[in-house]
């Protein structure tokens, strides 16, 4: 079964949905951050379509549940290398790390100036950075 479900967002599933994620990423740049989790294997359909599509990128590995210190620390590989998208493939790890990398890449501040809780819980200023999310597991978050 194929289908596409279009609100503020898209959702596209089916057979073959990998193969128009390159595309939709070259609307948006040249250039993403692809956030993986710890098994590149699983990435590679992926990076094969980037390639063909002429699309540079780079890696940033999640291998659990995303912290404070690992999203800065994708933050600032995402602002020195000037990616113009965010791709986040794999579980949810992963597809929350991407999230709020999105929105941190177009924000100020630090994450904690963001959290509800056991941050100051401000609200972003700037619309996220654009971001597709690529889930390989079937949880309650894809």
């Amino acid at each position: 079964m194929n289908f596409e479900f279009a609100t503020s967002n898209r959702i596209i599933f089916g057979p073959g949905s990998l193969q128009k994620a390159a595309p939709l990423v070259k609307e948006r740049g040249a250039k993403a951050l692809v956030v993986i989790g710890r098994c590149i294997r699983r990435v590679i359909p992926l990076l094969e379509q980037l390639k063909v599509h002429r699309i540079d990128y780079i890696l940033f590995s999640v291998p659990g549940e995303p912290t404070i210190d690992l999203i800065d620390q994708a933050l600032a590989k995402a602002r020195t290398s000037d990616v113009d998208v965010v791709i986040g493939f794999g579980g949810g790890s992963v597809i929350d790390a991407g999230k709020a990398i999105a929105a941190m890449i177009t924000n100020p501040g630090d994450v904690l100036d963001y959290l509800e809780v056991i941050g100051a819980g401000r609200k972003l200023v700037n619309a996220p950075h654009p971001y597709i999310a690529i889930p390989t597991t079937a949880g309650t978050g894809t």
